[in-house]
């Protein structure tokens, strides 16, 4: 059976995590001081970005994927490049003779979520035009990730990634649109994302933003509140589908999303799916099945991992499972086993992609009981 093409779109850099030595901390302040000398393990390179994370995880699950970002042509850009040639994925990348290339700093204390210092580089630059019409050829999906982080992507009310997602759409491609976390003090933090998701959700057939972005997006004043509910801990870990997580969704289902997932951390993933009418007109020959895609809603609980060493791209991970399931016609309920299996694989290693399995793997680990954490 032919495989059906995917183009993942977007963000790409390069991330760099010092690797902490075998510790566990409460408190980053523990660990990070001003004038302290702290011993390091090596460094962990790896790509990073939406279109490494969650396209080089689709193509290792079996995918035909295209990967399609913006890089400098410098030391950085070079090493992304070589990076992908090992998994025959640069032929796609767009290089810039004028930008640098997007890099990211991960600070993953043990014990402690993750920091990233960010430079969002020649990601900033991205626009519609980047995406040839020849690309589009053929393609069932197309997948585009972090627009909060690309500025062309998110000044002038998203009129960019409006454009972009509905020459997608109308082309007869099914979407798919990924967010990423906003610095509230950045021009991005100060977008009207509301406005954003409003206009572009009707030309997104699969959303898959976490809880907190997507919280942050919509509903600021209850973001603080969660933030302050947390005190310096993980905001997931306290939310609860009905009172805090549904008004989300009720909301990104009214704008026009049609398959939603919200990722919500360690704790699992919340789906909500739109009408049979509204499944059968996802575009892109995917074939979703109505009786088991369309009007549903539940929480997929996560497996417990075999050890947690970062959770850098479990959620880029799930997500292209989940996509790669669904290109290959598996019903809503496996789909979702599967991103829930393939996160939980992630996490036990530094970057997104050593620790994935193979569909057949998973099945087979969770045929033999593989237990979840506590279900809502």
């Amino acid at each position: 059976m032919m495989r059906k093409k995917v183009i993942a779109a977007g963000h790409i850099c390069l991330d760099i995590t010092p690797v902490f030595p075998d510790m566990e901390a409460a408190h980053l302040e523990d660990v990070l001081s001003p004038g302290k000398l702290i011993q390091m393990k090596e460094a962990d390179v790896h790509t990073g970005g939406s279109v490494a994370n969650t396209g080089l995880a689709m193509k290792i699950l079996g995918a035909d994927v295209t990967l399609m970002g913006k890089i400098g042509n410098d030391a950085f850009g070079e090493m992304i490049l070589n990076i992908l040639k090992q998994y025959d994925a640069d032929s796609g990348m767009l290089i810039s003779d004028t930008l640098s290339t997007s890099y990211t700093v991960v600070i993953a204390v043990p014990g402690i979520d993750r920091i990233f210092l960010h430079n969002p580089g020649a990601n900033s630059a991205f626009q519609t035009s980047d995406v040839p019409e020849e690309a589009l050829e053929g393609v069932s999906l197309f997948h585009f990730g972090y627009p909060p982080l690309m500025k062309t992507m998110y000044e002038n009310d998203g009129a960019e990634l409006v454009k972009l997602m509905r020459r997608i759409k109308a082309a007869g491609i099914a979407t798919s649109l990924d967010m990423a976390s906003v610095d509230a003090a950045s021009e991005a933090g100060r977008a009207d994302w509301e406005k954003i998701l409003n206009q572009v959700l009707p030309h997104v057939d699969f959303f898959v933003p976490s809880v907190e972005e997507l919280c942050f997006m919509l509903d600021r004043k209850r973001f603080e509140e969660w933030r302050q509910r947390a005190g310096g801990g993980d905001i997931t870990e306290f939310l609860n589908v009905e009172t805090d997580i549904r008004p989300l969704a009720e909301k990104c289902m009214r704008f026009g999303a049609k398959i939603l997932l919200i990722k919500c951390g360690a704790p699992g993933i919340y789906s909500r799916t739109a009408s049979k009418e509204a499944i059968q007109q996802i575009g892109g020959n995917m074939a979703l099945n109505p009786e088991e895609w369309a009007e549903k809603e539940g929480f997929e609980s996560s497996y417990v991992p075999e050890k947690l060493v970062s959770g850098t791209g479990a959620g880029d991970t799930s997500i292209a499972a989940f996509l790669t399931a669904a290109l290959e016609g598996c019903s809503l309920e496996e789909s979702l086993h599967l991103a829930a299996a393939t996160g939980a694989s992630c996490v036990a290693s530094y970057d997104a992609l050593s620790g994935l399995k193979t569909f057949d793997e998973l099945r087979e680990k969770i045929r033999q009981g593989w237990q979840k954490v506590n279900a809502r």
